[in-house]
């Protein structure tokens, strides 16, 4: 299994990628060698560097950032498809956020990739009955990054949350693949009882900053939800909703809002298409 997993990581070209980058980037800065060797050159592959950047964003005085390194490097050998999705989200992120211009920025810099990719652990620790554990994560997440995902959401790959100030996703939220999404953005619930109480949100959905959407409502494939807007019920696939509360304003404008990240409505007298 290890040299499997030495050749997988030899030909990882997002990994390659990303190791290039850090080596450029040392020669430009020579100061941050001592950084960039300890987050990326010093690391065997991609799960290896994102396990040591998780621990090192998350350790505080009750937990050191060896034991969540050891933490995350059993999550990511025992369910690979957490390090899929993570290359998925660094793929979006490059994609799909125009100030992102590096690999291996999202990875080191972005508090919303990191985040996302810390929710994952926890979603895996709740899986697998952690739940102690998993809820630790999820604090540590709030302080540090201002993010708040309970550890039983649903969450898909291909992802990219953009500044990431202040998101909350609630328990039984789920989202779809290759969704985009702003700062303050809730995905928040009705009631309290232990259904489903939160939103559903489609593939390819993009979501402007400070939106809300409350309750277990579902919101179309590849819709938009402008910025400020407060969704109370169902979106239909491929629309534009605005205001508060949010009514359709038109369609999507394109196939894939989430991929163009065009948030901008209409103008009086035009339509979107």
């Amino acid at each position: 299994m290890a040299y499997t997993q030495a050749k997988l990581h030899s030909i990882d070209p997002v990994w390659e990628k990303i190791a290039e980058e850090a080596r450029s980037a040392v020669a430009a800065s020579p100061s941050m060698g001592s950084m960039l060797h300890a987050g990326l050159l010093q690391h065997a592959g991609f799960a290896d560097a994102l396990a040591y950047r998780i621990a090192m964003k998350l350790e505080s005085s009750e937990m050191s950032a060896q034991n969540i390194r050891d933490i995350a490097d059993d999550a990511f050998v025992q369910t690979p498809a957490l390090v899929q999705d993570a290359r998925a989200d660094l793929v979006a992120t490059l994609d799909r956020d125009p100030a992102c211009h590096r690999l291996m920025q999202p990875l080191l810099f972005f508090k919303g990739y990191q985040a996302l990719q810390a929710f994952r652990l926890s979603n895996w620790l709740w899986k697998d009955g952690q739940l102690d554990l998993a809820y630790f994560v999820q604090m540590r997440v709030s302080e540090v990054f201002g993010v708040d995902i309970h550890p039983a959401a649903t969450i898909g790959k291909g992802i990219m949350i953009d500044h990431a100030h202040s998101i909350v996703v609630g328990e039984t939220a789920v989202i779809g693949d290759n969704v985009s999404m702003l700062h303050s953005v809730t995905l928040g619930g009705t009631g309290k009882g232990e259904e489903k109480r939160h939103p559903t949100i489609g593939n390819g959905v993009l979501i402007g900053a400070g939106a809300k959407v409350l309750g277990n409502i579902t919101i179309g494939h590849c819709s938009r939800i402008a910025a400020g807007s407060v969704v109370l019920h169902d979106v239909p696939p491929m629309k534009t909703v605005a205001g508060v509360p949010a009514k359709i304003v038109g369609e999507a404008g394109c196939a894939q809002p989430a991929l163009s990240m065009n948030h901008i409505l209409a103008e009086e007298g035009q339509t979107l298409i």
